[in-house]
C-alpha cells in the first residue's frame, strides 16, 4: 500500500463532521455496527475517484461508536465521502451496511451532487463516481454584527416562499434566478407589501431526484424539496456557485435583517431522501439503519411508514434527537435563522415503539433549550398516518399550522351555512383549541391556502383537482379541497365569474387580516396566481409554479387590496392580541374588547343551521387606537346590517371586498350614515371608528 499524502493522528470525536481546526481536519462520524472504516479524499466535484484512501484503526479511531481520525494540512475546500464495512444483518439488527457506497456525511455543512445518481445507490454495486460528497469548508463569515431579529410572533405576518421558483421566471429580472442571490433582488418587493417573516419551504439539501418513476419519465423532480439528505448543508442548487452556498445562503439571512424581515425555515425532520427498502444508500441507511428509523418490529428489513415517502426518522432515539437538536442549533447560532416550522412534525412525537407520546424528548428538548428560547417554533401538527395534533401539540412554546381554521374559513366563504360559531371561535384565535391548555393566540398560526394544495386563485376557480401533468393519473394531492369555481371551471371570460372569484379572493384575504393568530400568505396569492388547478405541484421546476412578476402590474388591484389589508391589521394592535378576547372591556373602557353580533346588533346567530352571517365590533386595544366594526355576509343576498352608536365617534368605510378599491386609506374614509348598513353578497365590509 503506498505511503498517505498526509499525515494522520487519531483525531477527536467530540466534534462532529468535518472541523477545520489548527493544523488540519477533523473528521467524524457515528456508527454502531461498522467494523471497519474509510475516509475518501477526492480533488474536486468532478472527481470519479479518490486520490486518497485513509484507513481507519477500530482501536486507535474509535471511541464508543463514534470513528474520528485527524487530517493534517488538509486543504480547505477538499470533497470527501466514507465507506463503512461490518456485518449487515437487515433481519435482526437492521444493519444495512454496505462496503460499496460511498457514503455521504450526515454533519457535512456543504455538499455537492453535481455526479449524483440516485439509481446507482438504489441497487447493488460501488457508487463512488455518483455518490453526493461533503466540503471541507473552513468557517471565517463576516457577519458584520447580524443577529436574529426575535420578532414578537403576535405581530408577525408570515409569507411562505420557494427559494427557487420565486426568481427563476424570465419575468423576475433578477441577476441569478432560482438562487438565494435572486431573492435578495426581490427583499424591497416583500418590504413593501408589509411582511415580517418570510417561511422558506426546504432549503437544506435534497434529492431533486426523488419522484416516482412515471413523473421521473416525463422529465419532472423533485422541486418542492422534502426529500432532505443533509440537515446541516444548504441545497446547492440555490447558489450560484455550490461551492459557496453556505455563504450565500448566509448572505441572503442577513440581507432580510437588514430589511427587517425574520426567516423561518421549513424543515423535514420526519423522513429522509433514502426512502424505503427499495431506496438508495445515502449515508443513515449504512452509519446507523437501526437508529434512524423506524423499523418493523418482526421484520427488521422493512420500514414503518407515518410519512407517506417510504420511511420516517426514529427522533426520539437519543442519537438521533441529538443530530436533530445538533442541526436547529447550527442553523440558529451559525446560520441565524429566526425560527423553524417542522413538517408533519407529529411524526417527531412518535416514540421508538411508534405510538405518540405526549413527552417525546425531542420536542421538549427544542420547547426547553435556552439557545432557542427566542426562535419561532411552529408544528405542522400531523402525519400520513393519521396522528392529527391541531390544538394538542406537545409543548407550550410550540405554535402550529391551523388546519381546522383553513377548512372552516374555506367553507364559510364558499358559501356553507351554519358555520357562524365556528368561524367566529377561530377568528378570535381559536381559544377552544389553545386557551384550556394555557396557550395564546399566537399558537395558530391562521392560514387559507399554502404551498400543498390550491393557490387562493384556485381555490375560487376550481372545485377539483387537476393534477394529470404529475403523472399520477390525477391520484395525487388532496381531493377535500372546500374550493368553489364561482360557477364554471377553471379560465373563463366571463365578467361576471371573474369579478365574483376576484371578491372571493379579496373575501379570503381579509378574514386572514382580521383574525386573531398569526396570518400566513402563500407568496403569489397577493397577485392571484393560478398553478392551473394543480393543487401538488411537488413535482413541477417550471412555469407552473414559478412566480410570474408580470402578474404585479396585470393584477395590481389584488396586489394594492393585500398590501393594504397587511397595513390595516398592522395599525391595529386588536387584531395581533398576545392574550384571548373575553368580551368584556379593558382598563375602564366603554367597550368590550369583542361584542358578536348578526344582522341584528348583539344578535349573533349560533345556533341558525342555515345562516352565513357573522358581525362584531372590536374596541381599540392602544390608546390611539380607534374601534373596528366587521361585517361578513357569504350568502347570495344583500342585506342590511345594523352598526353600533358610539358616543363622540363616528363610522367611517375602511374596507369593502365587492369594490375593486377594496380597501380605503385611512386620510379618504368617509363617514358613513348611522343606523344600518348595505353589505351585499359574498362581502366582507369593515369600518373603523373616528371623532365626531
Amino acid at each position: 500500500m503506498r505511503p498517505l499524502r498526509y499525515r494522520v493522528r487519531p483525531g477527536n470525536w467530540d466534534f462532529a463532521g468535518a472541523t477545520v481546526m489548527e493544523g488540519g481536519v477533523n473528521f467524524c462520524v457515528f456508527s454502531r455496527y461498522a467494523e471497519q472504516m474509510q475516509l475518501l479524499l477526492f480533488e474536486d466535484e468532478d472527481s470519479t475517484d479518490p486520490y486518497e484512501v485513509i484507513p481507519l484503526d477500530a482501536h486507535v479511531n474509535r471511541t464508543f461508536f463514534f470513528w474520528h481520525v485527524f487530517v493534517e494540512g488538509l486543504p480547505d475546500g477538499t470533497f470527501y465521502n466514507w465507506r463503512a464495512d461490518g456485518h449487515a444483518d437487515t433481519r435482526e439488527t437492521g444493519s444495512r451496511l454496505d462496503r460499496d457506497k460511498a457514503l455521504l456525511d450526515p454533519w457535512a455543512t456543504s455538499i455537492n451532487d453535481r455526479l449524483w445518481d440516485r439509481a446507482a445507490a438504489c441497487h447493488p454495486g460501488d457508487n463512488v463516481d455518483t455518490a453526493i460528497r461533503g466540503q471541507v469548508v473552513r468557517d471565517d463569515y463576516d457577519w458584520e454584527g447580524d443577529k436574529p431579529l426575535h420578532i414578537p410572533m403576535s405581530q408577525a405576518v408570515i409569507y411562505e416562499v420557494h427559494v427557487g421558483g420565486f426568481t427563476r421566471h424570465p419575468s423576475s429580472g433578477v441577476a441569478h434566478p432560482g438562487t438565494f442571490e435572486g431573492i435578495i433582488e426581490k427583499i424591497p418587493y416583500l418590504q413593501d407589501l408589509g411582511i415580517t417573516h418570510v417561511e422558506l419551504m426546504p432549503v437544506m439539501a435534497f434529492d431533486a431526484q426523488d419522484v416516482p418513476p412515471k413523473t421521473a419519465e416525463m422529465g419532472l423532480e423533485n422541486y418542492w424539496g422534502y426529500s432532505t439528505h443533509s440537515f446541516f448543508a444548504p441545497h446547492p442548487g440555490f447558489a450560484v456557485r455550490a461551492v459557496r452556498a453556505r455563504d450565500e445562503f448566509r448572505d441572503m439571512i442577513k440581507a432580510f435583517h437588514k430589511a427587517g424581515i425574520g426567516v423561518i425555515l421549513d424543515v423535514v425532520f420526519n423522513h429522509t431522501a433514502e426512502g424505503g427498502e427499495d431506496g438508495p444508500v445515502i449515508s443513515f441507511k449504512a452509519f446507523g439503519n437501526e437508529m434512524f428509523y423506524h423499523l418493523d418490529f418482526d421484520d427488521r428489513r422493512r420500514y414503518r411508514d407515518y410519512t407517506g415517502c417510504g420511511n420516517t426518522m426514529n427522533c426520539n432515539h437519543p442519537m438521533v434527537t441529538r443530530f436533530l437538536i445538533d442541526a436547529i442549533l447550527y442553523w440558529v447560532r451559525h446560520m441565524h435563522v429566526d425560527g423553524f416550522r417542522f413538517d408533519l412534525a407529529s411524526a417527531l412525537a412518535r416514540g421508538e415503539d411508534g405510538n405518540p407520546q405526549y413527552h417525546a424528548p425531542v420536542l421538549w428538548a427544542i420547547e426547553l433549550s435556552p439557545s432557542l428560547s427566542r426562535a419561532h417554533i411552529i408544528a405542522e401538527a400531523w402525519d400520513a398516518a393519521g396522528l392529527y395534533q391541531v390544538g394538542d401539540f406537545p409543548g407550550y412554546r410550540w405554535a402550529e399550522w391551523n388546519g381546522r381554521y383553513r377548512d372552516v374559513i374555506r367553507a364559510f366563504v364558499r358559501g356553507d351555512p351554519g358555520l357562524v360559531a365556528e368561524v367566529a371561535t377561530r377568528i378570535a384565535g381559536s381559544s377552544d383549541m389553545y386557551q384550556p391548555r394555557g396557550r395564546l393566540p399566537m399558537s395558530s398560526i391562521n392560514f387559507v391556502t399554502c404551498h400543498d394544495g390550491f393557490t387562493l386563485c384556485d381555490l375560487v376557480s376550481y372545485n377539483d383537482k387537476h393534477n394529470l401533468a404529475n403523472g399520477e393519473d390525477n391520484r395525487d394531492g388532496h381531493d377535500h379541497n372546500l374550493s368553489w369555481n364561482c360557477g364554471s371551471e377553471g379560465p373563463t371570460d366571463d365578467p361576471g365569474i371573474q369579478a365574483l372569484r376576484r371578491r372571493q379572493a379579496r373575501n379570503f384575504i381579509s378574514i386572514l387580516m382580521l383574525s386573531q393568530g398569526v396570518p400566513m400568505l402563500l407568496a403569489g396569492d397577493e397577485v392571484f396566481r393560478t398553478k392551473q388547478g394543480n393543487n401538488n405541484t411537488y413535482c413541477q421546476n417550471n412555469e407552473l409554479s414559478w412566480s410570474d412578476w408580470g402578474l404585479v402590474d396585470t393584477n395590481k388591484d389584488m396586489l394594492d387590496f393585500v398590501r393594504a389589508m397587511i397595513a390595516l391589521r398592522r395599525r391595529h394592535p386588536s387584531l395581533m392580541r398576545e392574550r384571548f378576547l373575553t368580551g368584556k372591556p379593558e382598563r375602564g373602557q366603554a367597550l368590550a374588547d369583542i361584542t358578536w353580533h348578526g344582522i341584528g346588533l348583539e344578535q349573533p346567530e349560533w345556533d341558525d343551521p342555515n345562516s352565513h352571517v357573522l358581525a362584531f365590533t372590536l374596541s381599540g386595544k392602544a390608546e390611539d387606537e380607534p374601534p373596528m366594526h366587521v361585517m361578513l355576509n357569504m350568502g347570495a343576498h344583500l342585506l342590511e346590517f345594523a352598526v353600533p352608536t358610539l358616543q363622540g365617534l363616528r363610522w367611517c368605510l375602511a374596507v369593502d371586498t365587492s369594490d375593486d378599491q377594496g380597501v380605503i386609506d385611512p386620510d379618504a374614509q368617509e363617514p358613513i350614515a348611522p343606523g344600518r348598513v348595505k353589505v351585499g353578497s359574498h362581502t366582507v365590509v369593515v369600518l373603523e371608528a373616528r371623532p365626531c
